[in-house]
C-alpha cells in the first residue's frame, strides 16, 4: 500500500516539472494571465464540461463533493491536441498545439474521499504582428499558470455530501515586444522583454445532491463557489537593442539594460456554478448547469492595454451519456459510455468593443478496459471563439483529447494472506 502512494505521488512531482505550459496559439491569450484551461477530465469536456454528474468509479477534478461518491482508488491522466484555423479581414492562419491536460489520483476512505493532481490553469502563447509605415512590430508569449491541487469530501448522509480543494498555483508568463524599422532605415531593433512569475493560494468549495426517485430515476445538484483570488506577480522588465538577421530572424543582442518594475498583487475573480440533471443509473444522465464569474473584477498584471476591458463573464453546458447495457456480458459495445454536450461561454474579455465567447459541441466514447472498471475515453469537440469584427480575430477549433481512468483497490481488508 505504501509503496503505490510513494509511487503516486513520484509519478506528480516529475510531472510538476515536466507539464507544458504553452497550451494555446490563441492571440486572446496575450490579456490578462492568458487563456483558461478546462478544469476537468476528457470524460467531463465530452459532455460539453458538465460537472454535476459525480459516481464511484471515476474523479470528479470540478466538484470536491463529488469526491465522496468513490468506491475504488482512482488514476486518471489526461491529454489533448488542438488544430486551429485563425482568420480575420486580412487573412488566415493554421496552428496546432499537444497538451497535457491532467494527472490525479482520487482516494475513497469510507465516508470520506480525498484526491490530488497537477493542471494546468492557464495557458499563453501567441504571436501577433502589427505593420506601420515606420516602424513594425511583433509580438510573442509564453508559458502559463499551473495548479496542485488537494482535495477532501465527506459524505453527510447518503444523499448529500460536502468538499474543498486547496490549490497552490505558480508558473511564468513571458511577453516579448520587438520594434524594427519598416523601411531598413534604422540599423538595430529595439526589444521590451517582460516577465512575470505567479504564484498564490485559493481553494473551491462544493455541495453534492442525490436522489433516487420511483421508476428507477435518479436525480442530481451541484454547486461549487471559489472566493476572489489574490495572486503575486515577482516582474522584470528588460530593454534591448538587438540586431536581427534578415534572412534568418535570429537575434543578437547588442546592448540590454534591466528597468526596475515593483512586485505586484492582482485579484483574479470569483466564481460559482450550479447544476442540477436526471437520469437512470448506470443507463442515462442529461444535466445542465451555469457558471458565472465575476471578471469585471479582474486587475491585469504589470500593463495596461488601451480598447480591453473585461465584464463578468456566464457560461451555459449541456450535457449527458448513454450507456446501452451496463452489464451487457459479451457484447462490448453493449457497455460503452456514449457521450455528448455543447457549450456556450462568454470568457468576459471585451477587445475594441467585441465580447469575445466561445462556443463548443462536444462528444465521445468510453471504453472498458481490463478489470475493475477500468477505461480508455476518447472525444472529439468542434467550435469557435472570437469574431472577424472591429478588426478582430476568429478561431474555429476541432479538440482531440484521450485520457486513461483507471482504478483499483488500495484499501481493502485482506482476510487471508
Amino acid at each position: 500500500m505504501l509503496r503505490k502512494i510513494l509511487v503516486t505521488v513520484c509519478i506528480c512531482v516529475i510531472s510538476a516539472t515536466t507539464f507544458a505550459q504553452e497550451g494555446t496559439t490563441s492571440p486572446y491569450s496575450f490579456y490578462g494571465i492568458g487563456s483558461l484551461k478546462f478544469k476537468g477530465t476528457a470524460e467531463n469536456r465530452m459532455m460539453g464540461g458538465l460537472s454535476v454528474y459525480s459516481d464511484s468509479i471515476h474523479l470528479n477534478m470540478q466538484n470536491p463533493a463529488g469526491l465522496a461518491r468513490l468506491q475504488l482508488t482512482n488514476f486518471t491522466i489526461g491529454a489533448s491536441h488542438k488544430y486551429s484555423s485563425q482568420k480575420s479581414d486580412e487573412g488566415s492562419t493554421d496552428a496546432a498545439t499537444t497538451s497535457l491536460d491532467y494527472i490525479a489520483v482520487g482516494l475513497p476512505m469510507g465516508k470520506f474521499g480525498a484526491s490530488f493532481g497537477l493542471i494546468p490553469y492557464t495557458s499563453v502563447g501567441y504571436k501577433l504582428i502589427s505593420d506601420g509605415d515606420l516602424f513594425n512590430t511583433s509580438y510573442t508569449g509564453d508559458g502559463g499558470l499551473n495548479r496542485a491541487f488537494v482535495a477532501l469530501a465527506y459524505s453527510i448522509t447518503p444523499e448529500f455530501s460536502a468538499g474543498v480543494d486547496v490549490n497552490y498555483n505558480f508558473g511564468e508568463i513571458n511577453n516579448t515586444a520587438l520594434i524594427t524599422s519598416a523601411n531598413g532605415e534604422f540599423q538595430y531593433a529595439t526589444r521590451e522583454r517582460n516577465e512575470s512569475d505567479l504564484s498564490g493560494i485559493n481553494y473551491t468549495v462544493g455541495l453534492a445532491y442525490q436522489k433516487l426517485l420511483e421508476n428507477n430515476l435518479q436525480i442530481m445538484g451541484s454547486l461549487t463557489y471559489t472566493p476572489e483570488t489574490n495572486l503575486g506577480s515577482t516582474n522584470f522588465r528588460e530593454i534591448s537593442s538587438v540586431f536581427v538577421s534578415p534572412t534568418t530572424g535570429a537575434q543578437g543582442t547588442v546592448f540590454s539594460e534591466e528597468i526596475v518594475v515593483g512586485d505586484t498583487n492582482f485579484d483574479f475573480p470569483s466564481q460559482f456554478t450550479v447544476g442540477g440533471g436526471i437520469g437512470a443509473p448506470k443507463n442515462w444522465f442529461v444535466g445542465l448547469e451555469y457558471t458565472n464569474q465575476k471578471t469585471s473584477n479582474f486587475t491585469n498584471r504589470t500593463f495596461e492595454i488601451d480598447n480591453v476591458e473585461f465584464k463578468d463573464a456566464a457560461k451555459y453546458r449541456l450535457g449527458g451519456f448513454y450507456i446501452p447495457n451496463y452489464n451487457g456480458i459479451g457484447r462490448y459495445w453493449q457497455r460503452v459510455v456514449y457521450r455528448g454536450g455543447m457549450r456556450y461561454e462568454g470568457t468576459g474579455l471585451v477587445v475594441n468593443g467585441e465580447d469575445i465567447n466561445e462556443f463548443g459541441i462536444s462528444f465521445g466514447v468510453g471504453l472498458p478496459s481490463g478489470k475493475l472498471f477500468t477505461n480508455i475515453n476518447l472525444g472529439v469537440e468542434f467550435g469557435s471563439r472570437g469574431t472577424t469584427n472591429s478588426g478582430l480575430i476568429k478561431e474555429d477549433f476541432f479538440n482531440t483529447f484521450l485520457s486513461l481512468s483507471l482504478n483499483d483497490r488500495w484499501f481493502e481488508k485482506r482476510y487471508y494472506d
